[in-house]
């Protein structure tokens, strides 16, 4: 699913919809030190949207209009998922809460963190992707 990102660190998002505004912080603070840092193409942010209780007709296709809105608005890929599949091995995700993961450039997990971030929790995200990127992520950090 995630190969396609390849070669760049990956910032995934899995939520469902009443998620979406849980880690609102999390991801203004993201967008503001990549572009404060020059950062914003130095890794892919991905989403993907757990629809798994929408999958029925005619709700899915409502909620996929409203996906591919989201999808314009934000500029960033999101993925759909229907059947909970994220929440089964081999990620075993929660599906009704928002994760952010940070996967390096071979897809593997260097961070993961489930429900709603705290500054600690953000603290060590920038950490991980600063190590990933080899520069400081800290806020205020230089380019």
């Amino acid at each position: 699913m995630l190969s396609r990102w390849r070669g760049k660190p990956v910032i995934l998002f899995y939520e469902d919809r009443h998620s979406t505004t849980l880690n609102s912080s999390f991801k203004e603070a993201l967008f503001a030190r990549g572009k404060a840092q020059g950062l914003l193409d130095v890794a892919w942010v991905v989403a993907v949207a757990n629809l798994e209780s929408y999958d029925f007709f005619p709700a899915r296709g409502i909620a996929l209009s409203h996906v591919r809105d989201e999808e314009k608005k934000w500029g960033i890929p999101i993925l759909v998922d229907l059947k909970g599949t994220l929440g089964a091995s081999p990620w075993n995700l929660p599906t009704k809460t928002s994760s952010v993961l940070l996967l390096d450039g071979n897809g593997q997990v260097v961070f993961h963190y489930s429900g709603r971030m705290a500054d600690k929790d953000m603290d060590a995200f920038f950490q991980a992707l600063g190590g990933l990127l080899g520069r400081d992520m800290a806020p205020g950090a230089r380019p």
